[in-house]
């Protein structure tokens, strides 16, 4: 698979539940190859694999994936902690069995650099903050889609 990455997770670790005192460590990746496809890639493993992982690529950079386990995604538990994608699927990266190589965009092909510009959501399924603040009340306890741009940091 070869794609843009567009979104990044920070490494995280959970206690071993086999290996009782030890930890086990992740973070997970979408990448997009096309305007309208893009999947959620996962990695679990221990902290030297996932942290160099990790920091082999960033959000913006091409990769490949070889030999990554594909899994159908359980909707309701993957889409709390992930971006929503198109596919009933995921890619989860094995140390054993999966490779990730990174490259620049402009060797692959300049169409993916476009892609990371696209948003995820249909451009129907947003708000905007007007309508947030003149309808507040009757959106009280719904998960909203916004689209909205920095103008400044400081």
């Amino acid at each position: 698979v070869i794609g843009v990455v567009i979104g990044k997770t920070d490494v995280r670790s959970f206690p071993d539940r086999k290996n009782i005192g030890s930890e086990r460590y992740t973070f997970s990746f979408t990448i997009r190859d096309s305007p309208t496809y893009f999947i959620n890639v996962n990695s679990w493993g221990r902290e030297e694999y996932i942290r160099s992982l990790s920091e082999s690529f960033r959000v913006g950079d091409c990769v490949t994936i070889e030999n990554p386990l594909v899994q159908s995604k359980e909707v309701e538990r993957e889409e709390k902690f992930n971006p929503v994608t198109p596919s009933r699927y995921k890619l989860l990266l094995s140390e054993n069995h999966s490779v990730v190589k990174t490259s620049s965009c402009y060797e692959m092909d300049t169409k993916l650099l476009s892609l990371l510009h696209l948003p995820v959501k249909d451009p129907q399924d947003y708000y905007s903050l007007g309508d947030i603040v003149a309808n507040g009340q009757n959106l009280d306890g719904r998960i909203l889609n916004v689209l909205a741009a920095v103008m400044s940091v400081s």
